[in-house]
Parts: C-alpha cells; structure tokens; sequence
C-alpha cells in the first residue's frame, strides 16, 4: 500500500494545484534543501527517520507522531542524519483561500492554522499511536482517490480532504480540552464518544463506562441509543472497525490490526468487517491496491 501511494521527492516548493495536495515520501537519501518558505500551510506528519527538524531558527528532533503545522512566510528545513531506517512523512500544502472557502462552511476549518498564526511561529503537537494511525488512514484514502478514475472522483476528494483535516483538528481539540463528565445528557454523549475513541483498545464494557463516569449502565445506554440511534455496544464496533479499516490502509499487518483495536479474537473481527464492509479485511486492502497499480 506504501509503495503504490509513495511520491518521488522533489525539491520543488511550490504548488501546483490551486487549492491543496498531499504527498507520502520515504527516502533513505535526500538532495540538499536549503530554509524555504512557502505562501501556503504545511502540515507535516513525520512517520519515523533519522532526521533534524529546523523550523524558524529552532531545531529538534521530533519523534514518531508528531504532526506540524508551519503557516506562510516561516522558515523550514529538515536535515536526514542517515539513510539507516528510511525518512517517513507525509505532507499536506493547503493555501488560505482554500480554508477559507471551506470556513464559509465551517470556522472549524481554521482551528490548527489559526493556532499556528497565534504562535507567530508554528504548531506542533504529538499524537498517540491509534490517533496517528488514524491519520495516517485518512491520508492515504484521500490520496487513493487523487490518483483513482472512479466516479465521483472530485466530490470524493473535496469529502476526504474536509474530513482530513476536521479529523486532525478534532483530535488536537479534544487533546487540549479534555472532556467532563457531567449528567447533562449532551455533554454525557460527547464525553462517551471521545472516550470511546481514545480507549478504544481498551476494554469498553458497560460495567467499565458506568465505573468511570459514575452513572448507571441503564442510564448511560438510554442515552447513547437516544441520542445516536445506534446501541453503544454497536457503535463500538462500528468505530473499531472504521479504525481498523484506517489502520489497514495505512499499511499495517492485518492480523496486527484487530487485537491493537479491541478486539481479542481475529474470527469476531474478521465476521464483523465482512457484514461492514462486504469483503474481507484482505480482499478489500488488496482492491484498494489493484486500483492503484
């Protein structure tokens, strides 16, 4: 999956699309490339490498899920150490007109380029393993669909990258705002959800909800259903699926895939994304592939 996705690096630093694009890189060897500075946003994911990060006079190392944010105008140049384990990241430009058309939508849109501006320099900010993988999933679809011919291309595109980067801002907001658990029944919804896909490895029983927020079983699963339409045992499985699915297309080990997501046996997860998805974890990564061969 890697592989096909892959871009050639270039040393080119400018766009040539009008509004974004998005590039997966691994190199073990890099041209030279001196400070640059770009008229768009860069949002910068580093994957794993040997490498200094040099960004509006500071350096550092960052480690694997970091993810920057570099507005206009500032400074920026990474240095590749060694080519021992190959310089993995990916890479997403974005100009201020695009997120604007898309804040006309919603001023959600500009919440990590405005922390950027605020910081007068740039963002940074580190995921954790399932966030990052999540990411990584959401990256690649958007960049299998850029280089598919299906039908629908183009609203496809313009769905997976507003998705991309909502999903990206709301896990850097609900990082920073951690939720609370009160009995109001919205603010209780909101908090399931975001503790549901921040433990979702875990173990998500009723009994463990009810415990940690101190709420009756019966009252947490009348308000989940209520509100979502789905039962949480349902909902659970769905949200595990979908991040398996990201996981898959981010190139992971498909029998790594559903212990790291919850699910204690490889028969319940693999029946359960064939009712999801109509296919096997397997034939749909390998679909996926051929469409980008």
């Amino acid at each position: 999956m890697k592989k096909n996705l892959k871009s050639e690096f270039s040393t080119r630093q400018y766009m040539l699309s009008r509004d974004f694009e998005i590039y997966y890189y691994s190199d073990r060897s890099l041209p030279t490339v001196a400070a640059h500075t770009h008229n768009y946003y860069e949002f910068y994911f580093f994957i794993e490498g040997n490498i200094i990060m040099h960004i509006d006079g500071k350096s550092f190392v960052p480690t694997p899920g970091t993810m920057i944010v570099i507005p206009p105008s500032v400074p920026h140049f990474a240095t590749l150490l060694n080519g021992d384990v190959a310089y993995r990241r990916l890479v997403f430009w974005v100009t201020s007109d695009f997120l604007q058309f898309l804040a006309n939508i919603s001023e959600d849109y500009l919440y990590l380029p405005n922390k950027a501006d605020a910081a007068n320099s740039f963002f940074i900010h580190k995921l954790n393993e399932i966030e990052f993988n999540t990411t990584q999933g959401k990256a690649f679809t958007l960049i299998d669909e850029i280089n598919s011919k299906r039908f629908g291309r183009n609203a496809k595109i313009l769905l997976s990258v507003s998705d991309f980067i909502l999903s990206i801002s709301r896990l850097v907001y609900e990082s920073l705002n951690p939720y609370l658990a009160e009995n109001d029944s919205d603010t209780l919804y909101q908090s399931l959800i975001q503790y549901i896909e921040t433990h979702i490895d875990e173990n998500l029983s009723l009994d463990i909800l009810a415990e940690k927020f101190h709420i009756s079983k019966f009252h947490i699963s009348h308000v989940f259903t209520e509100t979502n339409g789905l039962s949480l045992h349902k909902y659970i499985i769905k949200k595990r699926l979908e991040m398996c699915k990201d996981a898959i297309l981010s190139g992971l080990d498909i029998s790594a895939v559903s212990n790291s997501y919850g699910f204690s046996d490889y028969s319940v997860f693999y029946r359960a994304f064939v009712k999801e998805y109509g296919k096997s974890p397997k034939k749909y990564r390998d679909e996926i592939m051929r469409n980008n061969q």
